[in-house]
């Protein structure tokens, strides 16, 4: 399997996507995309059901290969022989939480263990005879860092949606070069209020530290949007319709056509809510 060709950055550049595309089955999925996210940016990947936003962030990743174009990131140059290494390398500096890696945990694995493992790039932690006192300590700081300290001896099985997905954070935050976080649906199957305390919760997490990794969420619900996200990349059919700083990218317009419906965006403290056309109040973003 070719890769995209990779390449070194400037210093502020942490992702750049240029001309991609990809086909299969003679069907275009990913259509001469063009993305460049920096040091310090926030992003909200939007987009209906289909829209592209899966294959690209599986481009991202190094998990789909692109028919043409090319994707830079953090790193020395690749070359044909040390593609391969390249991607492990970036993927190791990007905490992925996501339902399929939830799936593969132990029912019984405790939260404290979830988060050791993601030290090693592990999905679950092997039970390592003798396991360095740094690292006992490190999860221990992550899970005070993730408000979880409660739950460091409870098994998987038994923490709910919300708190499952805080320990997969905290998973992604033990890696040692984190450069990026990416959360693909974070909120699917929470009910509204567990919602509202997660998007809360990221907020916290993302603006309290100067040092954060850059954020990508990946969702089609603007309400989950919180407020330190800087920057929105919206899809449709496999084509960017908008990307740049929030406030010019997220607009009815934009969004209406992002979901082939007439659509109203309303703002308040920051945060997002998307109406049908006859349901809109009178403050039109």
């Amino acid at each position: 399997m070719t890769l995209p060709a990779l390449h070194s950055l400037t210093r502020s550049q942490i992702l750049k996507v240029s001309h991609l595309s990809v086909v299969r089955d003679g069907r275009a999925i990913l259509r001469d995309v063009e993305w460049e996210v920096c040091r310090g940016e926030h992003w909200a990947v939007l987009g209906a059901n289909g829209s592209g936003k899966t294959s690209l962030l599986n481009v991202v990743l190094g998990y789909l290969t692109a028919t043409t174009g090319t994707v830079q990131i953090r790193g020395r140059d690749a070359t044909e022989d040390g593609a391969a290494e390249d991607w492990d390398t970036w993927r190791k500096q990007i905490g992925f939480v996501s339902s399929s890696i939830a799936g593969l945990i132990d029912p019984d694995e405790t939260a404290h263990e979830i988060v050791m493992a993601g030290r090693h790039a592990m999905v679950n932690y092997w039970r390592q005879q003798r396991t360095p006192e740094e690292e006992i300590a490190a999860a221990h700081q992550i899970l005070e860092r993730i408000e979880c300290s409660h739950l460091a001896r409870q098994p998987w099985r038994y923490l709910s949606q919300g708190e499952r997905q805080r320990i997969l954070i905290g998973r992604a935050l033990m890696s040692p070069d984190l450069k990026m976080l990416v959360l693909d649906e974070p909120c699917a199957g929470l009910d509204p209020v567990a919602r509202e305390h997660f998007v809360a919760f990221v907020e916290r997490l993302i603006s309290r530290k100067r040092n954060a990794p850059t954020l990508l969420l990946v969702t089609h619900h603007v309400e989950e949007i919180m407020p330190s996200v800087t920057h929105a990349l919206i899809l449709k059919d496999g084509q960017v319709i908008a990307a740049g700083e929030k406030s010019q990218s997220l607009r009815s317009a934009t969004l209406t056509q992002a979901f082939g419906t007439e659509l109203m965006l309303r703002r308040y403290h920051g945060r997002y809510r998307l109406y049908h056309l006859e349901e809109a109040g009178s403050e039109v973003v």
